[in-house]
């Protein structure tokens, strides 16, 4: 019987499509998104170009259901978080995080640091009432921004990176409005407002996320500070043992530290004292005097390793792939705001990408 190459081409094809696909076949397993048992890749508010339904559309378009973003003036009130949690809600998007700020005089243990901290526990009540499951702060003594500049990416033309060096402000005089603390200073006022917060945020169902020192030197514009070693998160921590006094944890803070970010996202994780993750990588040339905070694929973390730490220890709450790179398309689509060297909605499209990529390597693996 003469059976022509073409016949024979067009029954092996349709032979291929019913039958069963074999155990190795090329197939995505699941879960591909984000559900209530994984880590939630989320961005801020305005990330997609500002706080409206266009820039919210073209979050969700990344695949992306969960955002973060700055609080109000505190005290906050239910009404004004609701408010916020409900706008973004009726664009698809879930707000898990708010920043909290405005507190200097608890910070410093200045005359009216109780009034600050009532409106604190105030705020954070507000939150749980309105259904938002974790309020992140600061607790700078000054934090070195001055030492930030920005340089340019050698093997991706016109990409812009945010440099830090320590030199820059290491001479630096402390500012009138702060002033120069030492670290046992800090670490009491922190305790201070730590014994009386946190209890009222376990009775709000929230959880607190401090930010580490970033950029990281210990000591600034005369000031120590007490979140610019992993020893001092882990002191934090300790201070008042409660899942509602954790940290937000920041891998490339880590690394410009020269710690290894998937070892302390496993002290931190295993503790479950991840309340909020920041996700980027870095170049450091010496700790804490001088990196790069580089393209997320390019630096010296190992950000699957990472990723795959945050899973193994059942971390689900949100991952924010931060800090985005400058590239001509933002530029173009402007102005960029924010650190020098920092980049928009296009560089933030391909850091959720890679982040995604992880994420679902890790939840499959």
């Amino acid at each position: 019987m003469n059976v022509s190459r073409r016949k024979l081409f067009q029954t092996a094809g349709a032979a291929a499509l019913t039958a069963p696909l074999a155990a190795s076949a090329a197939t995505m397993p699941e879960p591909r998104f984000e559900g209530k048992d994984t880590p939630k890749i989320c961005l801020g508010i305005a990330d997609g170009g500002g706080i409206s339904e266009a820039g919210a559309r073209r979050i969700k378009q990344l695949g992306v259901d969960y955002v973060a973003g700055g609080g109000p003036p505190i005290p906050w009130d239910e009404a004004r978080i609701r408010a916020i949690v409900d706008k973004q809600k009726s664009y698809g998007l879930t707000v898990a995080n708010l920043m909290l700020a405005g507190f200097n005089n608890a910070i410093y243990a200045r005359p009216g640091r109780d009034e600050e901290i009532d409106k604190v526990i105030q705020s954070i009540q507000a939150a749980g009432k309105a259904g938002v499951p974790v309020v992140e702060y600061n607790w700078y003594a000054h934090r070195a921004v001055e030492g930030y500049f920005e340089e340019t990416d050698p093997e991706r033309p016109g990409v812009s990176w945010t440099g830090f060096d320590y030199e820059l402000v290491r001479t630096l005089p402390p500012l009138a409005n702060e002033g120069a603390h030492t670290l046992d200073e800090m670490w009491n006022n922190i305790a201070y407002f730590l014994k009386r917060v946190v209890p009222e945020a376990e009775k709000a169902g929230v959880r607190l996320a401090l930010h580490p020192n970033d950029p990281p030197p210990p000591l600034s514009r005369g000031s120590q500070q007490i979140m610019g070693t992993v020893e001092g998160w882990k002191h934090l921590i300790q201070i008042v043992d409660s899942p509602a006094n954790g940290i937000t944890f920041d891998c490339g803070v880590t690394r410009e530290m020269g710690q290894d970010p998937v070892e302390v996202a496993g002290y931190f994780a295993s503790r479950d004292r991840i309340n909020h993750v920041h996700f980027r990588n870095v170049r450091v040339a010496e700790s804490y005097q001088r990196y790069s905070e580089v393209m997320i694929d390019e630096g010296q973390n190992n950000m699957f390793a990472v990723m795959k730490e945050l899973v193994k220890h059942k971390y689900t709450r949100l991952i924010y792939p931060e800090h985005p790179r400058a590239l001509d398309y933002d530029r173009e689509h402007g102005p960029i705001r924010g650190y020098p060297g920092g980049g928009g909605y296009a560089s933030f499209a391909f850091q959720v990408g890679y982040t995604r990529a992880m994420l679902q390597a890790a939840l499959t693996r």
